[in-house]
């Protein structure tokens, strides 16, 4: 059995990772916090990195303690090195953004991953094999995602935090197409930047289809930045989110074309069955025809 490690198990991204590892027969070793990282990784022919700071909490210190001590764990085991990675790094470039997008951040955190993906691509040009998997704002079954904490909590009601189409990431996808990855590591080249699309959706689209799915009226709310403005002072938390609200005002999306080219017959999850996740657990009920 081959073994994985993944880092972050506990978060969002390395939850799904290592369960889609699993369901596809890895052995799925989960990396604790404060054991060494470069002893857990031996025997690994894979390394998932989901270590990222909660809460946004002091990037500009922890995302570089993470990024040298992943890369470290990496080059002395020889694994695969796999890491999610952001949109924040292309600013408020217009089209649609992939691999060949210049990176000019509008943000500290995005200037912060800017340079957290030079660090890696520096690593590949030292022999360790590394595969960035970006997407837009996670969505799924995760306690801390955005639909779950704001936007869609309150049943009949769509929370927008902006005006824009922004690209949002299927966790469950996610950890498919790192498996996908991995089981590909020894043709990939030794560095790779591949986008997935997902959804690219402003918080109408969203309202719209669970009105179509339920039929049932859907309210259309608005996110109170007035209180992350007040708050920013004293919460950190509030502070981050504000750097980071232009991303719900500026339409964007990414590239499918590389996963096609990479997997062609990946399929990413409908919309539809993201949605109705998001509802059943609220005791939304989707119609017939819906299904």
């Amino acid at each position: 059995m081959t073994k994985v490690l993944v880092l972050g198990a506990n978060g969002n991204f390395g939850k799904a990772a290592a369960q889609a590892f699993a369901a596809a027969g890895w052995e799925v070793a989960r990396f604790t916090r404060g054991g060494d990282m470069t002893t857990a990784a031996q025997g690994a022919a894979v390394i998932v990195n989901g270590l990222n700071p909660p809460a946004y909490h002091d990037w500009a210190r922890i995302i570089p303690a993470i990024t040298a001590e992943v890369s470290a764990a990496a080059k002395a085991s020889g694994a695969l090195l796999i890491v999610p990675a952001s949109v924040y790094n292309y600013g408020v470039q217009p089209g649609v953004w992939g691999p060949a997008t210049p990176q000019v951040p509008c943000s500290r955190k995005g200037a912060i991953r800017v340079e957290m993906e030079r660090a890696y691509r520096k690593l590949a040009d030292e022999g360790v094999k590394v595969a960035l998997l970006r997407a837009g704002d996670f969505v799924g079954a995760g306690a801390g995602t955005l639909w779950r904490m704001a936007m869609l909590k309150t049943p009949g009601k769509v929370v927008a935090l902006g005006k824009g189409r922004r690209a949002y990431g299927y966790l469950p996808d996610l950890g498919r197409l790192c498996v996908r990855l991995a089981e590909a590591r020894d043709t990939l080249p030794a560095f790779t930047d591949l986008p997935f699309a997902g959804f690219a959706l402003s918080a109408e689209d969203i309202r719209d289809r669970l009105q179509a799915l339920t039929g049932v009226p859907h309210r259309l709310g608005r996110f109170p930045w007035i209180v992350m403005t007040l708050a920013a002072p004293a919460w950190e938390l509030a502070r981050e989110m504000r750097e980071m609200r232009y991303l719900y005002d500026h339409d964007h999306s990414l590239d499918p074309a590389p996963v096609a080219k990479l997997f062609p017959d990946f399929r990413a999850t409908p919309l539809d069955v993201v949605l109705r996740e998001h509802m059943e657990p609220q005791g939304a009920m989707v119609t017939q025809t819906g299904r």
